[in-house]
């Protein structure tokens, strides 16, 4: 056969050829298990150090199980292990969603809350493999025991450095993880029939069809988008994350590594779905004059709701700054974005927009997040100094920011408010929901030395001052924190990760209206309900 000529000549047997390609497996799946777990728990320190222990407890099995059976070892069991294993990815493919989603509620601290459905997808598939370089090691034609384990272990390194160099920087950038398991599986399908050849049994000839089978009606089941969240109306894997687009009832919803970012009522595209969404235009109502607003920017594009709302109230010049391309082009197709004069996306970095950027502006909102953490670089001392100089004279900033109003997971949002303090006249924060959890935590500051209480908002809310009614968002108003236990951010410390620490394992509430007609309502009424949807904080740290 032309496959084993093929062996024979670059001088690989069909043993070491198993363990170069186990080798490319068990590494690319090592690499893939970040992106399928990092969206539901995070991707901390406990989410990775997980893995690699699973992994390695998994491989050290397999290979004391296989070192033990090896004396029985054949090519025929070999290929039976690795059709095993292309099966096991077929039941990852199908279920890893589901799986994270029901293992999320299993009642353990927040630093070990992944590991269940880590051993669940990922402990099988790498004990498995761990059988085959034993089993190859026996096979081996080297002379020696140490000449023979040498020889296969370095080809199953080299057949991991290969997979995890491939997985990340080749696949997981241009495939969805979908894909990216089905090539897995495919690849363990026709190494199991190079072990097979040249006379497969009728056996192995059948089951090799039918794991085939398996493998594309579980790739194709995944893109049909079932999901527990909804229909998958259509996702992909970016360079910065993965991107999907959920519709559930009415309401589409666009997640970035799992996390929710924007949402459209399909009904009613003028209401805010997401609640915080209305306190974006208290930028407008701190302003003395709002028509004299002439360009605001938008940091963090997402759906583009907020900047879509915006160009429809009010006669200014947007610019969005959206560092993944792919979102934008998701937001166009899927979610209403129709660039034109008034509204222009920037797919750039947002510090380093505000850098180069000749613009002037009288509005900006920052509302850049990886899943549910604003990187750090865009709420530093030296990163709003950028911002105040970059502000018309009477510009307002927001920052919208995850954390707890009050309490020990409050820790971030003080320090980002005294942050802000540091550099502006002043400072206002206010919450989105009526409880203490952790929430979205809208901080505005002005360069105007004047304070404007939360009588003077009202007053300007109830004389029109801009054509939406805040009368709820202004009773939201929080008191000047307390700052003298947080740091101030700076570049050279901003201890982002352990100001979030106290949030692990904490609800985060984001409250969504009911109503239609929430957006662009006049002064005269305000008939917004709301309700609370939780989801699971991940341990902080910054698949689909």
């Amino acid at each position: 056969m032309d496959v084993q000529r093929a062996l024979e000549s670059g001088r690989l047997t069909k043993a070491e050829l198993a363990v170069f390609v186990s080798g490319i497996t068990s590494m690319g799946l090592e690499i893939l298990a970040v992106r399928i777990v990092a969206p539901q728990f995070g991707s901390h320190i406990y989410t990775v150090g997980g893995l690699l222990t699973v992994f390695l407890a998994a491989l050290s099995l397999g290979y004391w199980q296989g070192g033990k059976l090896a004396k029985t070892a054949s090519n025929r069991q070999m290929t039976w292990i690795l059709l095993a294993t292309a099966v096991y990815i077929a039941v990852v493919i199908y279920a890893s969603d589901m799986l994270l989603y029901y293992t999320a509620t299993i009642p353990l601290g927040p630093r070990y809350a992944a590991l269940p459905s880590i051993v669940i997808l990922f402990g099988p598939p790498t004990y498995l493999l761990g059988f085959i370089s034993p089993y190859a090691a026996e096979l081996s034609a080297k002379e020696g025991v140490g000449e023979a384990s040498g020889h296969v272990y370095a080809l199953g390194t080299i057949g991991s450095i290969l997979g995890a160099g491939a997985t990340t920087y080749l696949l997981i950038p241009s495939l969805t993880i979908d894909e990216i398991g089905l090539l897995f599986g495919l690849i363990l399908v026709g190494t199991a029939l190079v072990l097979s050849l040249p006379r497969p049994s009728k056996a192995v000839a059948v089951t090799l069809v039918v794991v085939t089978l398996v493998l594309f009606t579980a790739s194709s089941s995944a893109a049909l988008g079932l999901d527990p969240r909804g229909e998958v109306v259509y996702q992909t894997q970016t360079p910065h994350q993965q991107l999907e687009v959920i519709d559930n009832d009415n309401v589409r919803t666009m997640y970035l590594d799992g996390a929710r970012h924007s949402a459209l009522d399909l009904e009613d595209a003028d209401r805010h779905v997401f609640a915080y969404t209305r306190y974006f235009h208290l930028t407008m109502l701190l302003q003395e004059e709002p028509e004299s607003v002439d360009r605001v920017l938008f940091i963090g594009g997402g759906g583009y709701t907020g900047p879509q709302d915006f160009e429809e109230h009010y006669d200014v010049t947007i610019d969005v700054v959206e560092i993944d391309g792919e979102v934008t082009r998701a937001a166009e197709t899927y979610f209403g974005l129709e660039q034109s004069d008034s509204l222009q996306a920037h797919e750039h970095d947002g510090r380093q927009f505000l850098y180069e950027t000749d613009h002037t502006y009288d509005v900006i909102v920052l509302d850049a997040f990886k899943r549910d953490q604003v990187p750090f670089q865009l709420t530093t001392v030296e990163f709003m100094t950028l911002v105040d100089d970059r502000l018309s004279d009477d510009g307002v900033v927001l920052a919208n920011v995850v954390s707890a109003p009050e309490g020990s997971a409050s820790e971030f949002y003080r320090a980002q408010y005294a942050t802000m303090d540091e550099v502006f006249e002043q400072v206002y924060s206010f919450k989105t929901s009526s409880t203490p959890a952790v929430q979205n935590v809208q901080v505005i500051a002005t360069k105007d030395e004047t304070r404007h209480s939360v009588h003077d908002l009202e007053a300007r809310n109830e004389a029109g001052h801009i054509d939406t009614d805040l009368s709820k968002e202004i009773d939201n108003a929080l008191e000047q924190p307390a700052t003298d236990d947080v740091p101030v951010l700076r570049d050279d410390q901003a201890a982002v990760d352990a100001l979030l620490d106290p949030m692990l394992g904490q609800q985060y509430v984001i409250e969504e209206t009911e109503s239609s007609g929430s957006v662009g309502e006049t002064n005269s009424s305000s008939s917004d309900r709301t309700e609370e949807r939780y989801i699971r904080v991940p341990e902080i740290d910054t698949k689909r």
